[in-house]
């Protein structure tokens, strides 16, 4: 199947790899000249994945156009408040019954609108069906590095789901289906924001007991608004959901909780993201969440925690002992 990868960050040239190892002709397009070079000229991305070689039959192109002519499947791997512009400018060249999956994690802000939302606000309706959204447990250099990732890749129409699964498995990633859309989405969306949480108990120099209790909690307002945007709940305890929390809660790998874990230790924020390099989504899903959540008319104390220590001056102590000094209440 000839792909199509649009973001050269690292998802998604590891997910790009994935599809080229299996000697299928992909082309990554990114708005960094620079990083397009060193993937043809060099077979790796240098700023992202340094030292990871990338297959011969993975290239790049600076013309988005030329990079998604004759695509029978176009990724889209780019953060999710550039979703929407990027999609736009990729629309005219994206021919009719062409899979498009989206692996991009996040609510956008302006309109509170999940990405299969604005994926289906910019292509025209014809498109609508082929829409498809991977997501779960999966840290981009350990899929480059071929170590076992299992995700779920969530579609409306049972066979776009199967297309696209065949199309990402190999034999060190393994893609299940699913036709939960927004259990999916949001259980990707979310976790960003608890990551931030979990990384901050850790920096201040909490334990074990104190993550433990964020995850459980933090999945519980994530089942609650995946409840009440229509989300199957067992979806929220499936790979796109415990699994996916898991592994950003608890590993210095997860961009999102070194960003907690470095305001635990007094560190700013404008500090933290410029060592990471990186675009950290939970730090722009916090106000989105925090949004959606009130949108709809559900509580998510730990997702209002983490806006109150990213906007509105609260210390990172005091955000801890804001939630644990909050009513008594059943667990259930």
């Amino acid at each position: 199947m000839r792909a199509t990868v649009i973001g050269a960050g690292s998802w998604g040239t590891a997910l790009g790899s994935v599809l080229a190892s299996k000697g299928d002709e992909v082309t990554m397009w990114d708005i960094d000249a620079e990083t397009l070079a060193t993937i043809n000229d060099q077979h790796e991305n240098s700023r992202y994945l340094p030292d990871i070689p990338l297959p011969e039959t993975l290239r790049a192109d600076a013309d988005l156009g030329s990079a998604i002519e004759g695509s029978e499947l176009v990724v889209l791997a780019v953060p999710s408040q550039a979703m929407r512009q990027v999609a736009e400018q990729a629309r005219d060249f994206v021919e009719p019954g062409t899979y498009i999956c989206s692996v991009t994690k996040g609510v956008e802000i302006d309109t509170l609108m999940m990405m299969s939302e604005v994926l289906e606000d910019v292509f025209p309706v014809s498109h609508h069906p082929y829409l498809a959204f991977l997501s779960g447990p999966s840290f981009a250099v350990e899929v480059a590095q071929g170590h076992p990732t299992a995700v779920t890749i969530a579609a409306q129409w049972n066979r776009v789901a199967k297309a696209v699964q065949q199309a990402f498995h190999t034999s060190f990633f393994r893609p299940y289906t699913s036709n939960d859309v927004v259990g999916v989405e949001i259980g990707g969306c979310t976790k960003n924001v608890v990551a931030i949480a979990t990384g901050l108990a850790d920096g201040i120099g909490f334990d074990a007991n104190a993550r433990a209790a964020l995850v459980t909690r933090g999945l519980a307002e994530i089942t609650r608004l995946g409840i009440a945007k229509g989300a199957n709940p067992l979806t929220l305890s499936g790979l796109a959901g415990i699994g996916d929390l898991m592994l950003t809660c608890t590993s210095v790998k997860s961009r999102n909780y070194r960003v907690g874990y470095g305001l635990g230790q007094g560190k700013e924020l404008d500090e933290i993201q410029a060592e990471l390099g990186q675009v950290a989504e939970g730090v722009l899903n916090a106000k989105s969440v925090r949004g959606l959540a009130a949108q709809v008319g559900v509580e998510m104390p730990i997702s209002d925690a983490v806006h109150a220590l990213l906007y509105e001056g609260m210390s990172a102590p005091d955000v801890l002992q804001a939630l644990m000094g909050r009513d008594l209440k059943s667990e259930i």
